[in-house]
Formats: structure tokens, sequence, C-alpha cells
């Protein structure tokens, strides 16, 4: 597999330096690694670091990657999680070699089962999970054996058969690995590899009453798809003892499993289980919600896959955890959006501007991106009244802050330097309208006027301007790391994370912006689309401000 020069002249990570040394060792011909979400919830951004790993040294090493749903907790899962997942994947720029399932290897996994008990390595308990718990001691501590750790190889082949058919209740029995309750891995005494559960699974419906648990599906999963290097983020550490018994005990491939440091970034939380809190009580819209760190809420907001995967570069794979800066998501999204985006105007709290002197509305071809020589123009029309923003006007003029005022002239974008002559008023003092002259001369990109100006306002014909739904998106949480603070950590969300504007105007154009398109609105930001967005109710939501104000 080819390579640029940037790449080769690229520091390998600690991940990569481990598979380049089992290739030039020969330990494989080829590599193969695999991600392996549980269909329970929505990519966050913590997977998506996990899928740019695991898809992306197998790319440079010209090897391949699965796609495994750990579906071994039916009540859990769900197909809608398998399909939001699978489309995640792809939308992050992604192919995998096959999609697998746990569930594929459900009689597999049984017949290993029995291989164990039938080794002397693994029983059937009747002690209770509380009972299990107390029996695990602590880290100082050694743990007790079950009094069920000595039953013949006979007795527990009988009692697991009558679990597998339903005989017993839920809690009532476990398989557990027979392997050392004074080890110093708490992980290492005696592991549930079985347990009881009567639920309807969404592959393999209720022919299973009894499911393997995680530490007993990864490895072995891992095995039987023949995965070279089973990439985990560092919790799994104390897990790596356990999939390495397991293995060696059943004699089969020896798959090997390797640690990182899973991406954390502040002002956000990662876990599943709090992310559906979120969801179930109603504190946001859904998974997809913009202000989530799910994958499918980053493409709602109009975050890019390149801006994703260029964060996850520089926050690069690590051995220790860190907590990332959310501005550096954002520097990534304004790096690559700024290439991409087509500029529009669009006002948020519009005060209505006269041109006294225009007769007749101009036709203006205005850039639809300075950093795109290829990007083309687009049509606007200069109209006798346009609207433009209510803080761009100022009665008393101000040292160093270019707005219009009376008697100053100033550049509309694309248009025309014009001259504030004098305001209309209301009854109640308020500004009606703001009355301009126009210079003939002093068109953008033939200005022949001499006039110097000092600022460049946007603006939109008050004629032709559409009206649009304006959806701007702050932290969702106001502290750095909520999960880490006394009480509730929905104590600390932050009120104050949507603003909606309901009746912006915006060029006409933007009646045919589609899902493809992102869009820098001038001296606003950058804003993309919304899924919900009609012919009737155009709705945009910020992406990212033009400049990160947060850290400031």
């Amino acid at each position: 597999m080819e390579k640029s020069a940037t790449e080769e002249n690229k520091p390998l990570n600690f991940i990569e330096e481990i598979i380049d040394n089992d290739l030039k060792a020969g330990k494989y011909e080829s590599i193969l690694t695999r991600f392996p979400p549980e269909p329970n919830g929505y990519l966050h951004m913590g997977h998506a670091a996990s899928i740019c790993l695991n898809f992306g040294v197998a790319k440079k090493f010209g090897g391949k990657t699965n796609l495994r749903f750990d579906d071994t907790n039916p009540v859990a899962e769900d197909v809608e999680y398998v399909n939001s997942i699978q489309e995640d994947i792809k939308w992050l720029g992604f192919e995998w070699a096959n999609v697998f399932y746990a569930s594929d290897y459900f009689d597999t996994l049984y017949d290993y089962a029995v291989q164990l008990i039938k080794q002397g390595d693994a029983y059937v308990c009747d002690l209770t999970s509380e009972e299990i718990a107390q029996q695990k001691g602590t880290p100082t501590e050694a743990g007790k054996n079950s009094p069920y750790r000595n039953r013949s190889v006979e007795e527990n082949l009988d009692l697991f058969a009558r679990m597998k058919a339903g005989e017993f209740k839920e809690g009532e029995k476990t398989l557990r690995a027979k392997i050392d309750m004074t080890s110093p891995n708490m992980l290492m005494r005696d592991p549930l590899l079985y347990r009881i559960k009567f639920a309807h699974h969404h592959r393999t419906g209720d022919k299973w009453c009894i499911y393997p648990m995680y530490d007993f599906a990864h490895g072995q999963s891992d095995s039987i798809e023949k995965i070279t290097h089973s990439i985990c983020t560092l919790e799994f550490v104390p897990h790596r003892e356990v999939y390495d018994w397991l293995i060696a005990k059943l004699g089969i491939y020896p798959s090997k499993q390797y640690e990182f440091a899973r991406v954390n970034v502040n002002y956000t939380v990662m876990s599943k289980r709090k992310l559906l809190q979120l969801v179930n009580e109603k504190h946001v819209n859904g998974w997809d919600d913009p202000r989530m760190p799910t994958i499918s809420g980053m493409r709602r907001r109009g975050i890019t896959p390149t801006a994703i995967r260029q964060f996850c570069e520089k926050a690069g794979i690590a051995k220790r955890e860190k907590i990332n800066e959310f501005s550096l998501l954002e520097f990534c999204t304004r790096e690559h959006l700024n290439k991409i985006a087509l500029r529009r105007m669009v006002v948020f709290n519009p005060i209505k501007v006269v041109i006294t002197n225009l007769e007749n509305e101009i036709s203006l071809d205005i850039e639809n991106n300075p950093e795109d020589e290829n990007g083309g123009k687009r049509h606007v029309i200069f109209t006798k009244e346009i609207f433009i923003e209510k803080d761009d006007f100022v009665e008393t003029p101000q040292k160093k802050i270019f707005k219009m005022e009376v008697g100053k002239a100033i550049r509309l974008k694309g248009a025309f330097i014009v001259t504030c002559t004098n305001v209309v008023k209301n009854e109640d003092d308020t500004i009606s309208e703001i009355h301009c002259t126009y210079h003939e001369n002093s068109k953008s990109g033939n200005d022949k006027s001499g006039i110097k100006v000092q600022g460049t306002l946007h603006w939109v014909s008050a004629q032709y301007a559409i009206p649009v739904e304006i959806r701007e998106y702050d932290r969702l949480f106001k502290v750095e790391n909520p999960s880490d603070e006394e009480g509730d950590f929905k104590d600390y969300i932050n009120e104050n994370s949507l603003n909606v504007i309901p009746n912006a105007y915006a060029e006409p154009v933007l009646q045919q912006a589609t899902l493809e398109h992102h869009f820098q609105f001038l001296r606003k930001g950058y804003f993309y689309l919304d899924k919900t967005s009609t012919a009737e109710k155009i709705i945009f939501n910020k992406t990212v401000g033009l400049k990160d104000n947060w850290s400031k």
C-alpha cells in the first residue's frame, strides 16, 4: 500500500509500532482488527476515536477491519442502534470487511463452555449475584471459593444443559470459570461466563435463555474471526488476563488485546447510560440532538467527517487518560468548513434601510467562497429596501466600532458604499427605518468612488429575503467534567445551551440548501440545514462560530 510523503515521515503511535514490529517479525502475513460496539445506544466521540484507530491502522498497514456487534445483552439492544452504528461508520468514511454479530457464535460459544466444563475449568454456581460479590473479597483480601466449585464434571454438564433448556429462573444459576479466588486481579476470581436471561433477542429470537458474558464472548469471538490486534480502551486492561486465560485453556487462535486511552471531551458526558438519561428525560431532543456528543448529533449540527477524523488525529493515541478540549473539535471544524462552506448573508435581528436614491433594483454576482477558486458566484439583487442587523446601526458614534451611523459611509457586502442620511423614529423614540444614499460608482470589485470606508456590513433584500429559523448551540454542561462533580450530573446542564431565533431573513438562494451543503453566514458563523427543515419552515443549526470565543 503506497503512502504519501507526509505519512512516511509521520511518527508512529505506540499501537502502530506494535503492528509494524509484528509485521516485520513475520508474526502475521496481514493484520485484521475489529470494531465491536454493543448495539444499546448511539455512537459518540469516544467511539469515533476507536473507529478511526481500528479502521485507520488496518488501512495504513494494508489490513482489514471487521464490524462486530456485541449483542449478548438482549434487554438493552435494538435494531435501531445496529442501523445507526453502520450509518455512522460509513459517514465517517470507513468500510468494514465483514459484518458479524456475537450472536453468530452462540452455538460455538456454548460448545466452548462445555469444553471448559469437561476440562474442569468451569462450574455451575448457585450463589446469587449478591453472594458472589460478597465472596469475591477485596483488592487486599482473597476471595472465598464457592461451595459449588467442586461439583463433578457430570453434574456441571447436566446443570448447564438444563440452564440452556430453561429449567431454572433468572439468577438461580450461573456458569463460572474456575481460575483463582486469591488472584490480585479481581476479574480472575472465578468470573461469570454465562447467566440466565429470559429475553427476546433481536436476531436469535427465543432460541436462547442463557447468554455469554462479555469476558467470555469477546476474546472467543476475536479468536473465531482470527483478529490479530484486538484494540480496546484502558478500562479493559484488567480483562486482558481473563482474555488470555480463556484462549489458552480452549487452545484456539491466539488473538491479542492491546489498550489505549479513550478520547474524552470536556463539557459533556460519554457514558451511554447517562446519554440515555438525557434522551429519556427530555433534556435533549433525541440521540441526534446537535448538543449531544453522539456522531449523529454532530452530523446534524454540521460537523464534518473530515473535522472529526482530524480531531481524533490531533487528540492522539495515548497510554494515559486525558480530557480533550471541545475547542479543539471546533478548531478542526472551523478549519475544514472555511475551505468548503458556501458564503451567504442572513440577518438575525433586522432593521429596515431605505436606499432613497435607488430607482431600479440592481443585479449583483457575489462569490460563493473566496477560499475556493472554482466556487463560482451566486446571483443577489440589490433593492431599494434592505435589512441589516439592528446592532449594526449606532446613533452615538463609538471609536473603533465600524458600524452604520448618520453622516458616515460604509460598505454593503458585495454591493455598494452607502451613506446614512437620517433615521425615522416611532412615537416611542425607537427607530422605524434608516435612510441612506448609495454611491453608484462604488460597486464592489469595480469601485471608482475614491471613498474610504472602515467596515463592511451584510444585508439582505427586504423584497426577496426568505424567513428562516436559526438554532444556536452552546455547551451542554456548565462545568468541564460533569461526571466528576458532586450530586447528579444533570444538575450541571446548561439551561442556555439552545437559543432559537425564529424570524431571521436570508438570501433567497438558501431555499436551495440541502444536507450536502455547509454554509458560512457572513459575520455570524458556520451553519447547516436541519434534517427537519421543510420548504414551509427552513431551519439552520449553528455548527460553530467564526472564532473561538469560549476560551476567552
